[in-house]
């Protein structure tokens, strides 16, 4: 019966962060907050992404030549950086990382 509770509990807290935005459409926030809200969407896409690359299997961290997910993402980083381009950099980090699997038997 907790479980219910947990999800209740965290459906009102969601809903109601969500649409404080719409019941105050005036809400204006500092500087500060605004700044650092900039940088949100690079800090949850790294804490997503950086566990899969380092460790592939869930449970064993994986710093070898043999990892194509810590490969492909360091060279996806690369494309990133040098083109700007999101769809160059999904392109090209989707080519390396089967490339990369496929050279190493691993599919």
């Amino acid at each position: 019966m907790s479980y219910w509770w947990l999800i209740l509990g965290m459906s009102a807290i969601t809903f109601l962060m969500r649409y404080s935005l719409f019941a105050w459409p005036n809400l204006r926030f500092p500087p500060i907050v605004r700044q650092g809200l900039h940088y949100v969407p690079t800090a949850v896409l790294t804490a997503i992404v950086v566990p899969g690359m380092l460790l592939p299997d869930g449970q064993h961290w994986q710093l070898s030549w043999d990892n194509a997910y810590l490969l492909a993402g360091v060279v996806a980083i690369g494309i990133a950086a040098f083109s700007r381009n999101l769809l160059a950099t999904i392109g090209g980090g989707l080519a390396v990382f089967f490339l990369l699997r496929w050279m190493m038997g691993q599919i």
